[in-house]
């Protein structure tokens, strides 16, 4: 508690004057902005929620769709106001009606053009319920409203460079994919037991060092090089 000050007013005599006590001073080696800083407290084990994939926004299929909806609904459009204002219907309504009304359900034409019908049906409910985006990996939510994504390439690169350094590696190739990453080494030393086991180890680490929901499982080939001539 600091001692109280005084001042003389020309009035009033000696007045107190307000104290403000100062704030917690900062711990040794912080200034005042980190000294208040709180950091955001980690959620449990279970994380911050599923860890779903990334949907895709189906922009080229929802644009073709819509191109193709457009133009139908404008064609039969014209075609019933042209009928409505005593012309007659194009050519082409006439012959498919006259078609579709003579040809029987068995006909081939009728059925290939059902089974074109229905496997373009078939593919859009495909893409309305399926995610896509399958290039990236989700990763573990650990914290609320924090939802990040890793991309293949990112890590297959990453497990390359941690496999390049075990001893006896001389090449190696990484495919990642959503649940196995394929890992094929060359090692032109050592045994190939060694370096199999080297590379299990190494890789298991970096694959839990990803962050990963899902981590993919490691499938390591290692062989030696090949012989020139």
């Amino acid at each position: 508690m600091s001692e109280p000050s005084y001042q003389d007013g020309p009035e009033h005599g000696t007045q107190r004057l307000p104290v403000v006590e100062p704030a917690d001073p900062p711990g040794p080696g912080q200034d005042s902005s980190s000294s208040s800083y709180r950091p955001v407290p980690a959620t449990d084990g279970r994380g911050g929620g599923r860890a779903g994939r990334f949907w895709s926004a189906r922009r080229v299929p929802a644009a073709l769709l819509a191109l193709v909806v457009l133009g139908a609904s404008g064609l039969f459009l014209y075609d019933v106001a042209a009928v409505r204002a005593d012309r007659p219907a194009m050519r082409w309504r006439r012959s498919l009606a006259d078609g579709l009304a003579e040809r029987p359900l068995d006909d081939v034409w009728v059925r290939t053009g059902a089974g074109v019908a229905a496997a373009l049906g078939l593919w859009l409910l495909l893409l309305a319920l399926t995610p896509g985006l399958r290039g990236l990996l989700p990763m573990s939510r650990r914290y609320p409203g924090v939802h990040a994504a890793l991309d293949r390439d990112a890590a297959s690169l990453v497990l390359r460079d941690r496999a390049v350094e075990v001893s006896g590696v001389q090449s190696v190739r990484v495919r990642t994919g959503r649940r196995k990453a394929a890992v094929r080494a060359v090692s032109h030393f050592r045994e190939l037991d060694e370096v199999r086991a080297d590379l299990d180890s190494a890789l298991s680490a970096a694959v839990g060092e990803l962050g990963l929901a899902k981590p993919p499982k490691l499938s390591v080939h290692v062989r030696r090089p090949a012989k020139k001539g």
